[in-house]
């Protein structure tokens, strides 16, 4: 039992819908479903029931929310003590561990408004890799947010959505397929493929999950460490970046490069902020997590100007 599934639990009886639970909740149904599942056999009990369009919780439903609202106000208690917090005389010391797959003026922008909102603060900024183990780092405290974009986050972490974003492919100007009109699926499984290497050792991305579902490969020539050197490596190269839009914008106006639209329907690609429900409630968290909410602002505003 963590407090996690108490949340979902008194949710879902609220709610009485996984859909909205899950909207409500910045998780996905199938992990909305999932949670249910480990509830369901947790308490020996349904929980809820479906009747025509609508779930209704079991009498045993309605009993644990009672008791797990008891308990979910005392941990928030014990969790928000009376922090009295004013980021331009705090001297904290913030980490966020962070891939470089978005565009340069996201860490700018939050760089310009930490400086502004707290002069006496730092901010820290770790690289993500395969073998680091950022849900560690999280509950451990070594960082206070994680920026990812996995298919599927971990259902016990906090997160807030930063930017959802289409798929796109980046090639040279002189490219023969930038100048042969639409991007067909055929061309694009023929052609070459800079691939930068995943951040996470145990989820695929939108591009290779949806690749594998359609029993379809790509041609990896190129693989890269950084994803901002790769738009460079294009540009010099035949080889075809895939990438969210406001990535692709952001180097297209700078570089050699053209946008081409994906020729297949590849789904949004998702950027968001984690963190361990043990900074929830703090209110430096908290002012941090809406500097990056602000910034992620800047990404919309590059990728509207593509």
């Amino acid at each position: 039992m963590d407090t996690y599934l108490l949340r979902v639990l008194c949710t879902l009886v609220e709610e009485r819908s996984v859909s909205r639970t899950a909207i409500r909740m910045n998780q996905s149904q199938p992990a909305l479903s999932t949670a249910l599942k480990r509830l369901r056999k947790l308490f020996g009990d349904p929980l809820l029931i479906r009747e025509k369009n609508a779930m209704v919780p079991t009498e045993r439903a309605l009993q644990l929310v009672q008791d797990a609202q008891v308990a979910l106000n005392a941990l928030d208690k014990m969790l928000s003590a009376d922090e009295v917090f004013d980021p331009l005389r705090s001297e904290r010391t913030y980490t966020i561990a962070m891939p470089d797959y978005l565009a340069p003026p996201f860490l700018a922008d939050l760089v310009r408004r930490f400086r502004q909102s707290a002069p006496r603060s730092k901010l820290v900024t770790l690289p993500l890799g395969s073998e680091y183990d950022y849900e560690k780092a999280l509950a451990e405290g070594q960082v206070d947010l994680v920026i990812g974009n996995w298919p599927t986050p971990p259902e016990h972490l906090h997160m807030a959505v930063l930017l959802e974003d289409e798929v796109v492919c980046l090639m040279a100007r002189d490219h023969p397929l930038g100048k042969a009109g639409k991007l067909t699926a055929q061309s694009y499984i023929n052609a070459s493929h800079l691939v930068p290497l995943p951040y996470s050792s145990s989820q695929r991305g939108v591009v290779e999950s949806t690749l594998a579902t359609l029993r379809l490969s790509r041609s990896k020539q190129v693989s890269c460490p950084y994803f901002t050197l790769a738009p460079y490596l294009v540009g010099e190269s035949d080889l075809i970046l895939t990438t969210a839009r406001h990535f692709a914008a952001y180097y297209a106006r700078r570089l050699p490069l053209v946008i081409k639209p994906s020729p297949f329907d590849f789904p949004l690609m998702r950027f968001y902020a984690l963190w361990h429900p043990n900074k929830h409630r703090s209110k430096a968290h908290a002012w941090l997590r809406g500097l990056l909410s602000d910034s992620a602002g800047v990404l919309k505003t590059v990728s509207g100007s593509a």
